[in-house]
């Protein structure tokens, strides 16, 4: 998922895909430990997304705290 795309998501949905991308993160994990993934760049793309996620949440976090 691209910067641009995560910008205009709500908080709601926000926090619904870092779920989501956080559990997928977690079951890639697991399969590369038990078994090589096919392509293990998946996770390195995977855990980027998750990141792109939580800086989003933190910066409209940080701009309502001062906009109080």
């Amino acid at each position: 998922m691209k910067q641009v795309d995560i910008k205009n998501l709500s908080v709601d949905d926000l926090q619904e895909n870092l779920a989501e991308q956080t559990d997928l993160l977690s079951k890639l994990k697991m399969n590369h430990a038990v078994s090589p993934l096919e392509n293990p760049k998946q996770i390195t793309a995977v855990r980027k997304t998750v990141a792109r996620l939580k800086t989003e949440l933190r910066k409209r976090e940080l701009s309502e705290a001062q906009s109080k």
